[in-house]
């Protein structure tokens, strides 16, 4: 009785590994894994120029380039193209990355993130295919959205077909909200009008972007997409077997992913946002705030799947991390942020509310970088209403209408 016990716990395991993998965790294959293993004839015989960053490894923990680039199959290639942060991902934000030559390949590595933001004809003039991989944070304004953009405008334009081998959102295909960018606020920060947090992958941003119009010019690119295997919109990236990779060096992990789209907006104000600390978008706060006071206001808002503590920092200087934080040697106070349940964090509603403490708070001490702000939230009716002390709620209602029509448009661009 006990073998036959036995043989059926062995053979329960064997299933539910198959089914989740070695770790217990869902066993999600990426688009970049599915080409080298099951449809690389794909990029056989072709000129590749490939636009990415250190975070297009392979389940192996094979970097893409490398994985092509030592395949026995007829491959090529003949240009790579880096995003902010640069193709190794240690730039610190804001920094121009220039031009090098990639060690192992020995072809050229143009920055997409320094004097031009998109391949240009002479850098595409000996590739007949674009590949895009990297992995996305989730927001409206992480920068790696305009690259894709523009990978698909250049594309377009040079009659160049690319693929865009897809990845999970870290936070999730489920959550979305925030303003939609307006027209008026078109940048890097906010290339494309779509809510801040987007609940999207690059595929499917790619193919809205596409079939949208967005592109400009009657622009369409030949577009293809690479779909993950077994990803569904609920699951988190922890939830993955896949490796977490930093996508820029101050998001940091999960939790810092999860409070992005809301804490972000923090940097478009004087309140330091937590770099130069080891919390990033987890810790806020600055010289003139009472921490007592700030958290006490901040949980009358019951916000659900995050607590606050009391907290105080110095921001220090990070090579390659965070050069030059807002208040850099300066002693700050305010609050540290932990994630209690992904399920129920609504990042965006909680930025808001943050500001709008902030705010009444110390309306001598606070100040906008208007300019930064608006493009950030991608509506400058978010600032005016914070500054008339408009309740969170009212703000959060006031772009509703927007967001509605747009969770409405994205549902046929929906690959999973």
């Amino acid at each position: 009785m006990c073998k036959m016990i036995y043989i059926f716990m062995l053979v329960t395991l064997f299933f539910l590994q198959s089914i989740f993998g070695q770790t217990g965790k869902n066993n999600v294959v990426t688009g970049a894994d599915r080409l080298l293993s099951e449809n690389i004839d794909f990029v056989e015989g072709r000129k590749l120029g490939i636009v990415t960053n250190h975070t297009a490894v392979l389940s192996n923990g094979t970097h893409l380039i490398d994985a092509l680039f030592d395949s026995e199959f007829r491959i090529k290639i003949t240009a790579l193209f880096g995003p902010e942060h640069g193709l190794r991902g240690q730039a610190q934000a804001g920094e121009n990355v220039e031009n090098l030559i990639d060690e192992k390949t020995r072809v050229p590595i143009y920055s997409l993130y320094g004097k031009d933001k998109k391949p240009t004809k002479e850098m595409l003039k000996n590739v007949n295919m674009l590949i895009f991989d990297m992995q996305d944070a989730g927001a409206r304004f992480y920068t790696y959205l305009s690259t894709l953009y523009y990978s698909l405008q250049a594309a377009a334009e040079n009659n160049i077909p690319i693929l865009v081998l897809d990845r999970p959102n870290p936070i999730g295909g489920i959550y979305i909200d925030g303003p939609i960018r307006q027209d008026s606020l078109n940048s890097f920060v906010g290339i494309i009008p779509v809510p801040i947090a987007h609940g999207m992958t690059f595929g499917e941003l790619a193919n809205y972007i596409n079939d949208e119009n967005l592109l400009g010019n009657n622009l369409h690119a030949e577009l293809a997409v690479m779909k993950m295997r077994n990803w569904k919109r609920n699951y988190f990236f922890e939830d993955l077997n896949l490796q977490w990779i930093k996508p820029s060096p101050n998001i940091t992990n999960l939790n810092t992913a999860m409070l992005y789209p809301g804490t972000c907006l923090i940097e478009g104000t004087n309140i330091s946002e937590g770099r130069g600390t080891d919390e990033p978008f987890l810790t806020i706060g600055a010289p003139f705030i009472k921490p007592n006071q700030l958290v006490k206001a901040l949980r009358k808002f019951k916000f659900k799947g995050l607590t606050f503590a009391e907290a105080s920092f110095t921001p220090k200087d990070i090579p390659n991390v965070s050069v030059n934080p807002k208040y850099e040697g300066k002693l700050c106070r305010g609050i540290s942020i932990k994630v209690t349940d992904k399920t129920k964090v609504e990042s965006v509603k909680f930025g808001i509310a943050l500001i709008s403490v902030l705010h009444k708070l110390y309306p001598k001490e606070f100040l906008f970088k208007e300019k930064s702000f608006d493009l950030l939230s991608g509506d400058s009716k978010i600032r005016r209403q914070l500054v008339k002390n408009i309740s969170p709620d009212k703000i959060n209602k006031s772009y509703l209408k927007e967001l509605t029509v747009f969770k409405e448009k994205r549902k046929k661009y929906l690959l999973y």
